[in-house]
């Protein structure tokens, strides 16, 4: 198979902000620890790397990532402790080869270095929410990869950097046409920005019902999205045969 390459799109941030409703700080804006979602990076990953495709990683200022603390427990992975240290390995290649310390920032990613990628991937985690969508730089990448009609992969929480799309170009968000929010917000006592309720207020049709939670992709044109980790896996493997085609 001919390879490829794939560009990853990582956020900077290690928080994000978080309205507490509980406790003696309810009602307090406080940052909340975050990062990429380590399931939702690495399965998809490696499916890419499988495959025989090259992966860069960018982020807005090229700062180091860091994982969701909340990724890396065993119940993320359904107490597969073999699975979750092939993840760690995983990101641990990648630091050692693939600039993973230190991705791209934005701004170095000139539009015709973009003409020799293939595909953009952007995983889930709740970092996205603090530097994603408002960023121009990456809603220029974006609007390549529509225009050319070139595979585009999101998961979770990754979708809202879709919203940087409106800070680039005619300021329109060219994707027109999730509920985990509930569940996080039980487990940290706070309320967290609406990935859903956002993306469809600027037009996105957001697919919803059992199939998205239990590990369905949705394809629409070159997006194709899943909905939580479970859809990882999934969502590679589609993504993957999208590239080849």
């Amino acid at each position: 198979m001919h390879s490829k390459k794939v560009l990853v799109i990582l956020s900077d941030a290690h928080s994000f902000p978080l309205k507490r409703n509980t406790g003696h700080d309810a009602g307090k804006i406080v940052d909340q620890p975050s990062g990429f979602f380590l399931q939702e990076l690495a399965k998809p990953l490696i499916k890419i790397l499988n495959a025989g495709h090259e992966v860069t990683f960018a982020s807005p200022q090229g700062h180091e990532p860091t994982p969701d603390p909340s990724s890396e427990s065993l119940v993320a992975n359904a107490g597969n402790f073999y699975e979750r240290q092939r993840e760690y390995n995983l990101i641990e290649r990648m630091k050692r080869e693939n600039g993973f310390r230190a991705p791209r920032p934005f701004n170095t990613i000139s539009n015709d270095e973009l003409t020799t990628f293939a595909a953009v991937f952007i995983p889930g985690g709740h970092a996205p929410l603090r530097d994603l969508a408002g960023n121009a730089e990456l809603g220029r990448i974006l609007r390549y990869f529509h225009q050319e009609n070139k595979p585009t992969a999101v998961i979770c929480h990754g979708p809202y950097a879709l919203l940087s799309t409106k800070k680039a170009g005619d300021g329109s968000f060219v994707y027109n046409g999730d509920a985990e929010e509930n569940l996080m917000e039980t487990l940290w006592g706070g309320e967290i920005e609406k990935v859903e309720s956002t993306l469809t207020n600027e037009g996105a049709v957001m697919v919803e019902g059992v199939r998205e939670k239990t590990g369905g992709t949705t394809l629409h044109r070159e997006l194709v999205s899943a909905g939580n980790p479970v859809a990882a896996n999934a969502l590679g493997d589609r993504f993957v045969r999208m590239i080849s085609a």
